[in-house]
């Protein structure tokens, strides 16, 4: 697997799994911002065939190899929060803090159904810059980062996207979840589908010892939508366990 290292490699590993549609790239502020942390971002787009399971297993390995008994950190976000939920479920104790953000846990089979030939009528709007910026929209990209998302999402090849749709959409939580150890915080914006919010209930369900935050005025991509505010949350949390107060599920 492809990755990225950033920061201090004597201090608590970090480890940011990007979501679909976006690259390594996403987590560009974080990275910046806990410069005095082990900071690792994989590609998941250099694993092939893509399976959400495939890429938990070799990011499960990663942190093998990188961790050496540190404390370790684990943020996803989307596909990367289900890829996250796919770890813990396979590795209980794989991480001391996980953050999950906007993780679809709630299959719906008429439009898994719908997807394939969907993608194939419509796949060549990816490569028309006003539709991209549609969708860059509802991923919170700005202008500075819209010329790469635009790039990596026009030369993405169909069976790949289809792969990625596929995982995502079909993903449901995984038995072993309620058994998973360290500190999780599950995360929604306020502005999400209702699936997202359900979503979030339903981990918090499903695993008693987990939190949940309401993120306001903000859609799907907190972290890219507010990076300051984001890795404040995060850092506060880490530290002192501190939420935002009026947003606790």
């Amino acid at each position: 697997m492809q990755y990225r290292e950033y920061g201090n490699s004597s201090k608590p590993l970090m480890m940011f799994i990007h979501g679909g549609g976006v690259g390594g790239w996403m987590w560009d502020e974080q990275v910046q911002h806990f410069s005095n942390y082990h900071c690792i971002v994989p590609e998941l787009l250099s694993i092939s065939p893509f399976s959400i399971e495939r890429c938990a297993h070799k990011l499960l390995q990663l942190i093998e190899e990188k961790a050496n008994g540190k404390t370790v950190i684990v943020i996803g976000f989307s596909l990367g929060a289900q890829i996250a939920i796919q770890m813990l479920s396979i590795k209980p104790n794989v991480s001391d803090f996980t953050m999950i953000n906007s993780a679809l846990v709630i299959p719906s089979p008429t439009m898994i159904g719908l997807m394939q030939p969907l993608i194939r009528l419509t796949f060549p709007l990816v490569k028309n810059k006003t539709f991209a910026k549609l969708q860059a929209k509802t991923l919170s990209i700005d202008d500075h980062y819209f010329e790469r998302y635009y790039h990596e999402s026009s030369t993405m090849h169909i069976e790949v996207l289809l792969q990625i749709l596929q995982e995502n959409m079909s993903f449901s939580i995984p038995p072993n979840f309620h058994k998973a150890q360290g500190k999780i915080l599950i995360t929604v914006g306020d502005q999400e589908k209702s699936v997202m919010k359900k979503s979030a209930k339903a981990l918090l369900q499903q695993h008693p010892n987990c939190y949940g935050v309401i993120v306001g005025n903000v859609g799907h991509g907190v972290s890219l939508a507010k990076p300051a505010f984001f890795n404040d949350f995060v850092e506060h949390w880490i530290k002192d366990g501190q939420l935002p107060k009026g947003m606790v599920m």
